[in-house]
């Protein structure tokens, strides 16, 4: 570049010219086969999951499969009616999220606002390590330390099943907390450093500067955060189906076991089920109901990020 040129000169000229040199036309397409490797897993999972749940459904009605209650494919008298499984998943997500949240946005704003910079470089790793553990140890850990421990001392073993949705839910609670914290935490980070003098300036506080002034500007990034971790509830399936049982039960009460639409299709992949029978295949159906709540779940943490994203300069 001449002494003369300007930097925004060669900028135009690399944006004319992206791939002028043959090791970014080879870096671009490595890029490009990466992104078709995870499109193309996508597409083939919907396409198998479409194809089994419409042989499925040539057995078993759309009537009984959404209207009907009662979920009992294996056992006699058959029923699929899919809400005893929705219920289930629906009662540890619940659980789950009352207590993570509140934890996990407490904890981003501590590190974000309070904590010490070697404290944060400390504690954030370590909270974050948590995503590390093997979701079987927690499960084992729910039914062999949680509720023989803890719930059923605290609470009388009469009213303490030894599976129950409580347990998982709290094990749920404590694996999706790093997915709330550090998201959250990284959404308040971003939030500019002039809105935190001007708020100081005017008199705030430390905690009204954090509730008032970065907590609603990072809104976009928690509710993100939040919405990730109810789609890593959804799809968890060991510790639901080691901690909360395999009872398809409609109720919302924790200290019940219930079976989740991940544990049954953990029960039905065991292989005691004859495959292309009908029982086999609910295991599709549930699936591709899974797969739909999911991605109402992504695609309304798309649409809220995008709705409430803060424009700074």
């Amino acid at each position: 570049m001449s002494v003369t040129s300007r930097p925004g000169d060669m900028y135009g000229a690399l944006r004319k010219n992206p791939m002028s040199r043959p090791g970014e036309r080879l870096i671009m397409l490595f890029l490009l086969s990466c992104a078709a490797v995870s499109l193309v897993t996508t597409v083939l999972i919907l396409g198998v999951l479409v194809r089994e749940s419409a042989t499925f459904f040539e057995d078993v009605s759309f009537s009984e499969f959404f209207l009907e209650k009662e979920w009992q494919p294996l056992f006699e008298p058959v029923s699929f009616g899919i809400w005893e499984l929705v219920a289930g998943t629906l009662n540890v997500t619940l659980w789950a999220l009352v207590v993570a949240v509140p934890l996990g946005l407490a904890t981003a704003v501590y590190l974000s606002e309070y904590a010490h910079p070697n404290t944060r470089k400390v504690l954030k790793p370590a909270l974050e390590a948590l995503a590390g553990v093997p979701t079987v140890v927690y499960a084992y850990f729910a039914l062999t330390f949680v509720t023989q421990d803890v719930l059923r001392p605290l609470l009388g073993t009469e009213n303490v099943p030894i599976f129950n949705a409580l347990a998982a839910s709290l094990m749920l609670a404590v694996m999706i907390l790093p997915t709330i914290a550090s998201v959250s935490e990284d959404a308040m980070s971003n939030v500019p450093r002039d809105l935190r003098e001007a708020a100081y300036g005017l008199g705030s506080t430390r905690l009204e500067v954090a509730m008032r002034v970065v907590f609603p500007a990072a809104l976009s990034g928690i509710i993100a955060a939040i919405l990730l971790a109810i789609a890593r509830v959804v799809g968890e399936t060991m510790i639901v189906a080691i901690a909360a049982g395999s009872t398809p039960n409609f109720t919302l009460n924790p200290l019940e076991p219930v079976q989740t639409m991940t544990g049954f299709m953990l029960q039905v992949g065991l292989g005691d089920t004859q495959r292309g029978s009908v029982d086999y295949q609910s295991l599709f159906a549930v699936g591709m109901m899974l797969f739909l709540i999911t991605l109402v779940f992504n695609v309304a943490a798309y649409f809220f990020v995008r709705r409430y994203r803060e424009e700074y300069e």
